[in-house]
């Protein structure tokens, strides 16, 4: 992944409705999501729930599948992968992480 293809996701999911979307349909994961389960679940007007699917497919987050009349919208699970090895490369200077588990109890401190 490249700096614009990183940038062009971060853009996407930098509005709270593409990324109350976005973490919707990935909660779901391969099942996927109709438009019309996403309006039920988070209460979007149809016409703004498309302008934002349609940036979240642009910015290769989504796939989308036509299943008889229904679209499917399922994340785009090796791009996110790919995003999220972006983010951590080069992680902690090289030296080995934090593990998770401290982070945690850390914070509930």
């Amino acid at each position: 992944m490249n700096n614009a293809h990183a940038i062009s996701a971060f853009l996407a999911l930098g509005q709270e409705t593409r990324l109350n979307v976005f973490r919707l349909i990935v909660q779901r994961g391969e099942e996927g999501l109709t438009p019309s389960q996403i309006i039920e679940k988070l209460g979007i007007p149809n016409a703004t729930l498309s302008f934002h699917l349609k940036d979240l497919l642009n910015a290769d987050l989504l796939l989308v599948e036509r299943q008889s009349r229904n679209l499917l919208y399922r994340p785009n699970a090796a791009q996110v992968q790919k995003l999220s090895e972006f983010l951590l490369d080069n992680c902690c200077g090289g030296k080995p992480c934090i593990p998770s588990q401290t982070l945690k109890k850390a914070k509930t401190k």
